[in-house]
C-alpha cells in the first residue's frame, strides 16, 4: 500500500483528496443538516460519496486516469454547486479544486474544468456581492490555475526524466535490466493470451575484459555502443534490446518461429563478425537463444537462454546455441 502511494503520484493525490473530503466535508454536511439547510447538506454528502467512490475505484483497478478525471469533474462541479447554494463562503472551496485538478488529470482537461467552473460561477452570479468582487475572484482563480499548471508541468517533466534514468542504460541508450524484467513478464502474458511466439536471445561479447584491459574503458564503451548500433539497424522495430549488465545484452523478439529465428541469428552473427571492431581487430560474440514454451515462466525462459549462452562460451565462443538443441538435463542444470 505504502509502495503504491510512493510510486504513483496521481494515486497519492486521489487518496489525499478522498481523505480530505471525508474529514473536511463531513462536518459541514452534518452542520448544514442540523441547521435545516438540507439542499446544501445533500450537495456536500453527494460530493463526498462521489470522491470516495472514485478513490476506491482507483485503488481496486489501478486506473488512476479515469478516476482522476472523474474526481476532478466531481470536485469542480461540487465547488460550483456549493458556491451557488451557500453563496460567498462557498467560493473558497474552489481554490483547492483549481490546484488539485492539474494533479488529478491531464493539463488540457484540467484547464477546461477550471475555466468551466469559474465561468459557471460568474454566469450564475449569486455568490458575488458586486461585479468588482466577481472579476477579482476570476483574476485570482486564473493566477492560482496558472501557478498550479506550471508546478504540475514541472513535476511531470521531472518524473518522466527519473523514469527514463531508472529504465534506460545511460551509455548505450537501450533499456536496462529493470525494463527487461517487466517486458519479459508482459511477453509471457501476451503469449498465453494470443499464442504469439516469443524468442529470447542472450548475447555476450567475447573476451571483452581483454579489450578494456589492453585499450582502456573508453574503447570498450565505443565497442558496446557500436554493437548496439549494429543490432538496432538489423532487427525489427518490434524487437526490444536490453543491456543486461557489462558486455551482456538481451534481445526480445516477438512473433518469430524457429526457422525464421535461426536465419535472423545467422545474419546477426555475420554482421557482428564483419563490422564490430576494436584497435586490435574484429570482435565476436556468443549467443544463447530460447523460444518461449507454453505456460513457461519468465525466469525459466531466461534460464534456458542463459544456459544456451553458457554452452556457447564453453564450447569455443563466437557461436549461436539454441536451448531447444540442448538435452533437457543440461537446461535444468544451467538454470540451477
Amino acid at each position: 500500500m505504502l509502495y503504491r502511494l510512493k510510486t504513483d503520484l496521481r494515486l497519492s493525490v486521489i487518496t489525499l483528496l478522498g481523505i480530505s473530503a471525508l474529514l473536511g466535508i463531513t462536518p459541514f454536511a452534518i452542520m448544514r443538516f442540523a441547521q435545516g439547510n438540507a439542499i446544501a447538506g445533500l450537495v456536500d454528502l453527494t460530493i463526498m460519496l462521489a470522491i470516495l467512490s472514485a478513490m476506491t475505484y482507483a485503488w481496486v483497478t489501478g486506473d488512476t486516469a479515469r478516476s482522476g478525471f472523474f474526481m476532478a469533474i466531481v470536485a469542480a462541479s461540487g465547488a460550483v454547486a456549493v458556491g451557488a447554494v451557500v453563496g460567498e463562503p462557498g467560493l473558497f472551496w474552489l481554490y483547492p479544486v483549481l490546484v488539485t485538478s492539474f494533479f488529478l488529470t491531464e493539463a488540457r482537461y484540467a484547464i477546461f474544468i477550471n475555466v468551466a467552473a469559474v465561468v459557471a460561477l460568474m454566469v450564475h452570479g449569486v455568490a458575488f456581492s458586486s461585479s468588482v468582487q466577481m472579476w477579482s475572484f476570476a483574476t485570482t482563480a486564473f493566477v492560482v490555475s496558472a501557478c498550479a499548471f506550471a508546478f504540475a508541468h514541472r513535476n511531470e517533466d521531472q518524473r518522466e526524466r527519473l523514469e527514463h534514468l531508472a529504465t534506460v542504460d545511460p551509455l548505450t541508450g537501450v533499456k536496462n535490466r529493470r525494463s527487461m524484467d517487466e517486458e519479459l513478464a508482459i511477453a509471457t502474458s501476451m503469449a498465453a493470451r494470443n499464442g504469439i511466439s516469443q524468442g529470447l536471445v542472450l548475447l555476450d561479447i567475447d573476451f571483452f575484459k581483454q579489450v578494456n584491459d589492453e585499450y582502456g574503458h573508453s574503447v570498450g564503451d565505443e565497442v558496446l555502443k557500436e554493437l548496439v548500433n549494429l543490432l538496432q539497424k538489423n532487427v525489427r522495430r518490434s524487437d526490444q534490446l536490453f543491456r543486461f549488465g557489462g558486455e551482456e545484452f538481451v534481445l526480445l523478439m516477438p512473433g518469430v518461429e524457429q526457422v525464421g529465428l535461426r536465419a535472423v541469428m545467422h545474419n546477426l552473427q555475420e554482421i557482428i563478425r564483419r563490422f564490430l571492431r576494436h584497435p586490435g581487430g574484429p570482435v565476436t560474440a556468443s549467443f544463447g537463444v530460447a523460444v518461449l514454451k507454453p505456460d513457461e515462466s519468465p525466469e525459466d525462459w531466461f534460464g534456458r537462454a542463459d544456459g544456451a549462452l553458457y554452452r556457447a562460451k564453453e564450447t569455443g565462443r563466437d557461436r549461436v546455441v539454441y536451448s531447444e538443441d540442448l538435452p533437457e538435463v543440461a537446461n535444468v542444470q544451467s538454470a540451477v
